[in-house]
């Protein structure tokens, strides 16, 4: 553990792609899926003998903070970062940015996120301190997860050179950062053997990222600065709602990380990560039966059933499937979602459906 390091857990979003289970109300870093403790727990949890609870942040919503800090009763209520609305992950960077190197302007923050699955909680402890050895030097670090299939949905880096050695792990030059390439990029990037999927962990110096928010998105970086000479006085909380009203809504990886100068990547293989992002991620990290089936709550007989995931929140409900295979059934009492396993990742656009109906359910 160290005096200047901090981590920030980005734990604000809905989950669209979880739906019908999370909810604006009830969104997935609140959820048990993978055990007992939610998504959001597990997060803080893998961070114990790194850092401190007074050295871990978190960024949410303000309807958000007070469920996440019950789950975490350690976490001082003082680091909950409450962003007004969503405007997206360049922002809520910067705002953990300013926050953070005001209580220490030499700080060295990790972004993390609150939806992820991690095996090996050891390496990653391991990749943490090597990312903040690299972030001394002026490196803004990312953990480069090897890529197993062409996918459309993550960000992929291209390695190039090594910069050096820290703490026992090699740390490249990034030469390239895309962010979500179409398909046959992706199985071009997949084939050349030198990149790797962004995991979207990110480890820098807040003067060296604030650096770049002046650099590549200066309407942001201003209105950054206007927060900043609030932060920490009776205006700082009518500042921010005034300020976040204007402000543009963008990612890290378009913002910032696409034409970021001194990027570097440490490979994180064996790292046992996966996006919980989806129903069908819950294959890679869940046992299934014989089958290939996931059977999560409720009552399920499964007749010729296979590949096939099957959720009930009602513990006293059956579920019956017969002859179906990469299927895909949610059942949560007033919902009842059913799809193909390959048509997962399209849940999203149901709820931007029933957001622009004006449904319910959402």
């Amino acid at each position: 553990m160290t005096d200047h390091y901090y981590a920030v857990i980005m734990a604000g979003g809905g989950g669209t792609r979880l739906w019908p289970l999370s909810r604006q109300a009830r969104p997935k870093q609140m959820l048990r899926l993978i055990s007992e403790d939610s998504l959001f727990q597990v997060a803080v949890k893998r961070l114990e003998g790194l850092f401190a609870p007074d050295h871990i942040y978190v960024v949410t919503g303000k309807e958000l903070a007070n469920d996440l800090s019950e789950q975490c009763p350690n976490l001082p209520k003082e680091n909950f970062i409450l962003e007004p609305m969503p405007r997206g992950t360049a922002s809520v960077v910067g705002l953990a940015a300013v926050a953070i190197q005001q209580r220490d302007p030499n700080a060295v923050m990790v972004m993390l996120t609150a939806d992820h699955f991690i095996a090996n909680v050891a390496h990653f402890q391991q990749l943490l301190r090597a990312a903040y050895a690299a972030a001394l030097d002026g490196y803004l670090v990312t953990l480069g997860i090897a890529p197993t299939y062409a996918a459309t949905g993550y960000g992929y880096i291209q390695a190039g050179e090594q910069l050096g050695i820290y703490q026992g792990m090699g740390v490249q030059r990034v030469l390239r950062f895309k962010e979500k390439p179409d398909e046959a990029c992706a199985q071009q990037m997949l084939q050349s053997g030198d990149h790797a999927w962004n995991s979207g962990m990110f480890v820098w110096k807040t003067d060296a990222i604030l650096a770049e928010f002046a650099r590549q998105m200066p309407a942001l970086n201003a209105q950054l600065q206007e927060v900043a000479q609030a932060w920490g006085s009776p205006r700082q909380a009518d500042v921010l709602d005034q300020v976040w009203q204007q402000v543009k809504p963008e990612t890290i990886d378009y913002g910032i990380m696409e034409d970021a100068q001194n990027v570097a990547v440490i490979p994180a293989a064996g790292l046992g990560w996966s996006d919980v992002g989806s129903w069908d991620s819950l294959f890679d990290v869940l046992p299934t039966d014989e089958n290939g089936n996931l059977v999560m709550g409720g009552h399920h007989i499964g007749l010729d059933t296979r590949s096939s995931l099957v959720y009930v929140e009602n513990e006293r409900r059956l579920i019956v499937t017969l002859g179906v295979e990469d299927l895909i059934v949610v059942d949560t009492g007033d919902v009842l979602l059913v799809c193909r396993k390959d048509q997962a990742q399209k849940v999203r656009q149901v709820v931007h459906h029933l957001k622009q109906t004006n449904q319910a359910y959402i």
